[in-house]
């Protein structure tokens, strides 16, 4: 059945990759009808192959339950150097977008592959983990490219691209990459108790109380539009900027949902609204930042013994605008966010627009995020392959593709005390 909904479609992909072709002066009225026949009938065909494909998944995950046979979630698949050399993300958008693998057969057995060990379909075409780890080239080699390698290219794999592009990471929170199932992290709650106890007596037993943190897998999916002609290249910087891009619009994904994230399923629970964290009110509409609120910040996490590890503050562009226009006191000439590489009050400030400026409060309704905090107790899990949807038809007759990654990821604080945020300022 898959097999003959994919052959139409295939079919379907030709006749649109006709008519594109057409001077648009000569385009009729019956191809114009027959395209948006085309566009209908492929956007049916997609949601009736992800149906078949749904079922077979959940066929194929309750005969190995029945048969005790669990599938191997370990997404690397033991590429080789020359082949994760060889390997084109943008090779592979190029053909999952014709509807011919036939140029790019290691990248469709890459997916195969990584599809058979986890006992899943894609949605699109699974990206193997042994080349989002290791997508190095040798510089210098000819053979591995080395004569055409750009820095930016050589600076690492796309999950080192992804870690760096995310502000959250930037800032110190932990990243755990290439996990297998749910996670559980221990945590503290509580400490013993200490007793000072005459000699020959024995001090009060207590014990220390522990529960678990737990990180479990769900989908953040992140578009973004090339144009067949740019697909249509080879070079190293093409391929060099594909994978930023794409690195670029997850981070931001997860940078939103690691801040913003309301908690409800499939979305994880951002440090926002996470009850325990330390809250510093402005005013019942909002109030503009002040020294005071940058110190109660920090007061915040030092009340609770956290001012502890990676400390620093996240915030986004009209905050940080605001600022370093505000003065400290009256007139003494030194501004909330100083001139120098640890602007508030001596820590680590990063901006990211990811933080919310239309937060609602009272009557206002445009106020900022301000966080502060130890963000090396802030956990982003990841887990997998990234999974590279498709879409050659929302834009087919611009010539314009959209691709989308959909990566397995979840977030979690290790402590609430080790955050606090200002959420009601405001800029203006």
């Amino acid at each position: 059945m898959i097999e003959k909904l994919l052959k139409e479609l295939r079919e379907i992909m030709a006749r649109l990759e006709e008519y594109r072709a057409l001077d648009p002066e000569n385009r009729t009225e019956e191809n114009k009808t027959q395209r948006d026949k085309d566009l209908n009938r492929a956007k049916e065909l997609e949601i009736e192959i992800q149906a078949e494909r749904d079922a077979i998944n959940l066929a194929n995950r309750m005969n190995e339950t029945i048969n005790g046979n669990p599938p191997d979630l370990d997404p690397n698949i033991g590429m080789e150097d020359r082949e994760i050399r060889q390997y084109s993300l943008v090779r592979a958008i190029r053909a999952a977008a014709n509807g011919n693998w036939s140029e790019a057969t290691l990248e469709h057995e890459a997916s195969n592959e990584v599809a058979k060990r986890m006992k899943k379909d894609p949605q699109g075409f699974f990206v193997p983990h042994d080349w989002l780890e290791r997508r190095d080239l040798v510089v210098g080699t000819p053979s591995a490219g080395g004569d055409l390698v750009e820095d930016e290219l050589r600076a690492g794999s796309f999950i080192d691209m992804l870690r760096n592009k995310m502000v959250v990471q930037q800032a110190g929170a932990t990243v755990l990459s290439g996990l297998v199932g749910n996670i559980f992290i221990p945590r503290q709650t509580s400490g013993a108790t200490a007793y000072w106890v005459t000699e020959g007596n024995s001090p009060t037993e207590s014990q220390q109380a522990v529960d678990q943190v737990e990180l479990k897998p769900k989908t953040v999916g992140a578009f973004t539009d090339y144009s067949r002609k740019l697909l249509l290249q080879s070079s190293i910087d093409v391929e060099n900027f594909v994978r930023t891009d794409l690195a670029t619009v997850l981070a931001l994904a997860i940078d939103l949902a690691t801040l913003h994230g309301s908690g409800t399923d499939p979305e994880p629970l951002g440090i926002a609204n996470t009850p325990g964290i330390g809250l510093v009110v402005g005013g019942a509409n909002g109030a503009n930042p002040n020294w005071g609120h940058i110190v109660d910040l920090e007061t915040e996490v030092a009340q609770d013994n956290a001012d502890i590890g990676r400390l620093s503050y996240i915030t986004n562009a009209k905050v940080r605008g605001y600022c370093k226009q505000t003065d400290k006191g009256t007139d003494t000439g030194k501004m909330l966010w100083a001139d120098n590489g640890t602007p508030l009050n001596g820590y680590n400030a990063y901006v990211t627009n990811q933080v919310k400026s239309d937060l609602v409060k009272g009557t206002s309704s445009d106020c900022s995020a301000l966080f502060f905090g130890n963000w090396a107790d802030l956990m982003v899990g990841m887990w997998g392959s990234l999974d590279i949807l498709v879409d050659p038809y929302t834009h087919s007759t611009s010539g314009t593709v959209r691709v989308v990654a959909l990566q397995d990821v979840d977030t979690a604080i290790r402590h609430a005390e080790s955050f606090a945020a200002m959420v009601d300022a405001l800029t203006a």
